[in-house]
This record gives structure tokens, sequence and C-alpha cells, in this order.
């Protein structure tokens, strides 16, 4: 059964969806490849040692991914589907818009601070110069995913009449944003980062009183949070 690459760079199979045994042999070139890019970046990663990492011969990588972008392309997208769906999962479950949004900022930058985030933004980041395409294809599988899905549901909000938001995608784009404040630039150059929770919640709290200070319909402005002082310190 021959395989090929759509548009978007996933692999399928011609004739149908991907048999079982298909299917785990794809998983375990992903997981393969997932370590060798995360070892070597994407110019260092070769298709000889994502085989030989994922214990298959080149031919059947092969027959699975035609280059290495395409592999790359289906590493990056897997990853946006299995970590897109726990970023918004607790969006709904607040008891108001604020405790929803707070519990989007804390999903946000724990996602924005996990080692697979960071592994990939560092690839990107190195190799955007030279492979343009690995940070299209980051961008469109992973950012502006889940800045569309964001914006839809802040739309929804803004046509209820409780945001007034002109431009939902630019709201989304702030909001993630202010998520990244003080911590995310920071672990993306290896600096100590504080990741207690109490941190992130702070960090959280304070972007969703910035967020609805802005866009919030009809309501006094809160003053800024103030982090409380750590135990043992000035």
């Amino acid at each position: 059964m021959g395989i090929t690459a759509d548009h978007s760079g996933r692999t399928q199979a011609e004739d149908g969806p991907l048999s079982g045994a298909s299917a785990a042999k794809r998983q375990q070139i992903l997981a393969g490849a997932a370590r060798v890019f995360a070892e070597k970046g994407y110019e260092g990663a070769s298709m000889s040692g994502i085989a030989r990492d994922a214990g298959v011969s080149k031919g059947t990588l092969y027959n699975y991914f035609d280059s290495k972008a395409t592999l790359f392309s289906a590493f990056v997208e897997q990853c946006a589907c299995e970590k897109l769906p726990l970023l918004f999962r607790r969006i709904d479950e607040g008891a108001n818009l604020t405790e929803s949004l707070e519990h989007l900022a804390v999903a946000m930058i724990r996602l924005l601070t996990s080692p697979l985030s960071l592994m990939l933004n560092r690839i990107i980041i190195s190799e955007a110069a030279k492979f343009p395409t690995l940070a299209e294809t980051f961008w469109a599988h992973g950012p502006q995913k889940a800045i569309d899905i964001f914006a839809a549901w802040l739309m929804q909000h803004n046509d209820a009449g409780v945001l007034n938001i002109p431009d939902p995608v630019f709201a989304a784009e702030q909001f993630y944003a202010l998520c990244q404040t003080r911590i995310a630039a920071r672990a993306r150059l290896q600096l100590p980062v504080n990741t207690d929770q109490a941190h992130i919640d702070f960090i959280a709290r304070s972007a969703v009183r910035t967020f609805l200070n802005a866009y919030l319909r009809d309501a006094s402005h809160l003053p800024p949070l103030v982090m409380e002082p750590r135990p043992g310190r000035d």
C-alpha cells in the first residue's frame, strides 16, 4: 500500500485510513523523530538517524514519509493535535468568564514552558532562516490554530454582549502575549524560571485582569495585581 503526503504535510494511505499495524509503525517513526529532532535539531537530524532511532529500515521510513520536511510537518501536527485539546479542555468549566480565562491562561503558561514547546521553539528559531517552511508549518499547526479557536470563543462572548472585541484574532494574540509575561522568554533562553504554581497563578490572574480591563463591556476597571513576596525574601 503506497503512502503519499497531502498538502498539509500529513501522510495518508492512498487506499484509505492506515491499518492498526501501519498506524502503530507510523507512531513508532514519529516517536523516533521526536527524539532525534530534540537532540540534533532539524538540520542535524538525518533520515538514516531517525530510522535507526525508531528501529525501522530506511526504506520503511520513506514508505511513510517521503522527506525530512514531510516528517517534521507530521511531527508538529501530531504535537498540536495532542496538546491543543488539553489547552482548551477547561475553558468552559469556570463558573464565570474570569475563571474560564484563568484556566486557559494557566494551561497556556504550562504549555509554553513545557519541554516539548521549548524544544520546538528552539528548532524553529535556529532553522527558520534556512528552512522557512518549518516556521510556516509550526505556525499553522500550533499558534495559528490556538489563536483561531480562542478568537471564535471570544467572538461568542462578544456577540452575547459580554465583551467588546472589534478584532477577536488580535485580542486572542494579545491574550497569549500576556500569558508569556516574565516566564516564557526566560524559559526559551534557558534562564532560571520560577514555575511554582503560585507564581503561575499570579501571572494568569494578572493577564486575565489586564485583558478584561481592555475588553469587558460596561465594567469598572480593576487595579493591577501585586505579587505577594515569597517567604524568606525581601
